[in-house]
C-alpha cells in the first residue's frame, strides 16, 4: 500500500491535468477550477483513508473528531470506504449529515441560551435550500456537480494508486472495487 506521501504526490501531480481536462470538457475556466480544487480536497483531505489514522484524517486538525464515527463504522480498505462507486458518495452523504446535525445542535444551543424558539423542520429545510440557491446563483448551476466530480476523481486517484501498489507487490488486483 502506498504511503501518504505517495498519495499526496499523485494528487499534486494530477491536479494540473485535471484542470486542463475539465476546462476542455466544460469549456469553462470557473467550473474547471472548481473541479481541480475539489480534486485537491478529495485527494488530500476527503479521501478513502479517513477510515483510519492517516494523513487525511490528521489534516482535519481539531475537527477530526467528526470522522470518528466513520472510522468505527467502516472497515479500512472496504468497498464502502475505498470503493470507486460508493466511497466518495458515502463520505459526502456522511459529511452533509454531520454538518446538518452540528448546525441543528448549534441552533438548539442558541435557542436555549437566548430563550428563542427552535426552528422547525420546514424552516430548517428552507435554510438549506437558500444556501443551495446562493451557491447556484453565485457559482453556477453545475457547481455542486463539479465539486462532486472533483472529489470523486481525487478519491479515485487514491484508490487506483492503492490498487496499483497492491498489484506491484502481490501480482493481483484487490477486491474493493
Amino acid at each position: 500500500m502506498p504511503s501518504g506521501k505517495t498519495h499526496d504526490a499523485v494528487t499534486f501531480f494530477f491536479a494540473a491535468p485535471v484542470l486542463v481536462a475539465a476546462w476542455k470538457l466544460t469549456d469553462s475556466v470557473s467550473i474547471a477550477a472548481v473541479v481541480a480544487i475539489a480534486f485537491l480536497i478529495g485527494g488530500l483531505m476527503f479521501g478513502p483513508d479517513l477510515d483510519t489514522m492517516s494523513k487525511q484524517y490528521t489534516r482535519w486538525g481539531f475537527l477530526r473528531f467528526l470522522w470518528y464515527p466513520y472510522q468505527v463504522f467502516f472497515k479500512h480498505r472496504s468497498r464502502w470506504s475505498h470503493g470507486l462507486i460508493f466511497g466518495t458518495f458515502l463520505r459526502v452523504v456522511y459529511f452533509i449529515g454531520v454538518l446538518t446535525l452540528l448546525s441543528f445542535l448549534f441552533a438548539y444551543i442558541f435557542a436555549v441560551y437566548y430563550g428563542a424558539a427552535l426552528p422547525n423542520l420546514i424552516e430548517y429545510t428552507k435554510i438549506w435550500q437558500q444556501i443551495g440557491e446562493f451557491v447556484r446563483v453565485n457559482c453556477g448551476e453545475n457547481a455542486f456537480a463539479a465539486v462532486f466530480v472533483g472529489l470523486w476523481i481525487g478519491a479515485a486517484s487514491h484508490t487506483l494508486t492503492d490498487i496499483a501498489g497492491t498489484f506491484v507487490k502481490t501480482g493481483r488486483v484487490t477486491e474493493f472495487l
